[in-house]
């Protein structure tokens, strides 16, 4: 059995393993973080180009959400001292910003958590800097069309396991891994909440998607295998076999009737090439 809590403006809400259930002012809360999320991510376009530090990009990231009136989620979070994840090639996911510089041919995904009057608007997306490999291209794109089946796997009555089932099942087509380790999660009010959303499933498992779940989905698609270590620093992970990776994320909530995504771009730009 899963617990579930009903959640309007008044409800002080913790991380107690219940799936929260938001009513429409949590709905239009996180409206207005994720657009602001997806509006820095549209930004970031003119940012990645060969050259360019992650540094730069971080520090235009917080610079973009403060003017908007926002704070960064991550910067602070359990002593992470960014404002946005930059994972280049082989890096999974929580690639740490600093004076790396980008090169010709580079793959990397961009992720910010825009922290909007108590919400938060959490997405990533894959940025090419410069002329990838079509093998690097082809990776991306199938790791967004994972992306859009595990969402349209997302409706009321259906079960959270449909989503990792249908990620996995594309996946295995191109014979990519699909990363175990780290997985989508509830978010709202706090960052990271329950359920978790594991990205490789099986259909019919896990809690029923109700109307006013709120949450991540967010598959790390391997070009090789689907393992992954994290580096001394605690945060960066990587493939164990060195082989590229890709990872896109939107928030959503579930509908009465399907799902709506919170971090989509309102100029198209939801996936490279730009």
């Amino acid at each position: 059995m899963h617990d579930y809590q009903l959640v309007d403006g008044d409800t002080t809400v913790y991380r107690d393993g219940s799936i929260k259930l938001h009513t429409p002012e949590g709905f239009e809360g996180m409206r207005k973080a994720g657009r602001l999320a997806a509006e820095i991510l549209d930004a970031c376009v003119e940012l990645v180009k060969p050259g360019v530090t992650t540094g730069a990009i971080d520090d235009a990231i917080r610079g973009m959400m403060l003017d908007a009136g926002a704070v960064p989620a991550t910067l602070g979070y359990r002593g992470y001292a960014h404002s946005s994840c930059i994972s280049i090639n082989h890096v999974i996911c929580h690639g740490i910003p600093g004076d790396k510089v980008l090169k010709d041919g580079d793959i990397l995904n961009i992720d910010v958590t825009p922290l909007v009057d108590g919400w938060h608007g959490d997405t990533s997306r894959m940025f090419y800097a410069g002329e990838p490999t079509l093998k690097a291209r082809r990776l991306v794109e199938v790791t967004y069309e994972c992306l859009m089946l595990g969402i349209a796997a997302a409706k009321p009555g259906a079960r959270l396991g449909d989503i990792g089932a249908a990620i996995e099942a594309h996946a295995a087509q191109y014979r990519y891994g699909v990363v175990r380790e780290f997985c989508g999660h509830g978010l709202g009010r706090l960052f990271h909440d329950a359920p978790e959303v594991v990205h490789a499933a099986r259909a019919g498992t896990g809690p029923e998607l109700k109307p006013g779940m709120f949450f991540t989905i967010e598959p790390m698609i391997n070009l090789g295998k689907p393992w992954a270590k994290v580096l001394g620093d605690g945060w960066t992970a990587v493939t164990r076999d060195k082989s590229l990776s890709a990872q896109f994320e939107h928030s959503i909530a579930i509908t009465e009737t399907g799902n709506e995504i919170f971090t989509k771009s309102p100029t198209g730009r939801d996936c490279p090439p730009y």
